[in-house]
């Protein structure tokens, strides 16, 4: 079975133009199959900002009426995503850049409201992924670069979360390949202080996982990050690894950087 690297990279990355060359020169050098998703909030704030919409976040997720759904759709469809490809060509990477209403490869569904309507917001499942139409990009040379837009099937796009894209992705694709999934950010991985780079959590369990919340080492937005990690570790991902976007180039052989997390 041949081996795929599914990378999520978050948008203190993609904000931060050195570190963004350098993550991608080392996403260029890693050998076999590899797919890269990305979000791009703060850019997307700072646009709306700009053009008089306001952000609204609610425990670190964007509600997103129509007026935000264009503003993120030209932001992570158009001037990140096609950035990122451009920059990948350049560095020998032949890459494609997709929403997941290309190729009908990721359809979700629209966020029911509960106690908040978080408006387009999609909701994905696990008959969401398309992995034999992805498949066949992969095996025709293309490495695809995947924005956090889906779409409905019935023309509507919907702003999704990246992670959760990324697991998802990782999830559908390792019945095909031996799955790595990578959330790449601006932290050494999982840290016991957060304050301390030195504090790596080199592997985590689902056992120690529960202590680390309990004890409230991991919380807020880390926690839909690693519960997302863990159930695609469940569902036939091989490994899940959490680090520093630099340190991608020590992804070489048996060597691994970050925090590993494992069953």
């Amino acid at each position: 079975m041949q081996k795929l690297h599914v990378i999520k990279i978050g948008g203190n990355v993609i904000d931060n133009s050195e570190n963004l060359h350098r993550f991608l020169k080392d996403f260029t050098a890693l050998k076999g199959f590899k797919i890269l998703i990305h979000g791009g909030g703060k850019v997307a704030t700072q646009i709306s900002e700009s053009m008089g919409v306001s952000a609204n976040m609610v425990d670190g997720r964007r509600i997103t009426d129509i007026d935000t759904l264009r503003i993120v759709t030209m932001v992570y469809a158009g001037l990140i995503n096609k950035n990122i490809v451009a920059q990948l060509q350049r560095y020998g990477t032949n890459a494609i850049g997709l929403t997941g209403a290309d190729g009908d490869f990721i359809r979700a569904t629209k966020r029911p409201i509960k106690t908040i309507d978080y408006g387009f917001v999609g909701d994905l499942s696990d008959k969401s992924i398309n992995p034999g139409n992805i498949s066949k990009l992969l095996e025709a040379g293309f490495t695809p670069v995947f924005c956090a837009l889906t779409h409905d099937g019935e023309g509507q796009l919907l702003n999704t979360n990246a992670d959760t894209i990324a697991s998802a992705l990782a999830v559908a694709l390792s019945t095909l390949y031996e799955t790595t999934l990578i959330y790449c950010f601006e932290k050494k991985g999982v840290l016991q202080d957060i304050n301390d780079d030195d504090s790596l959590i080199k592997e985590i369990n689902p056992e120690r996982y529960e202590k680390l919340k309990t004890g409230q080492i991991i919380h807020s937005g880390m926690i839909p990050k690693l519960d997302n990690a863990f159930a695609a570790i469940s569902c036939g991902v091989k490994s899940v690894i959490i680090g520093h976007s630099d340190d991608l180039g020590q992804l070489k052989g048996t060597q691994t950087f970050g925090t590993r997390l494992t069953n």
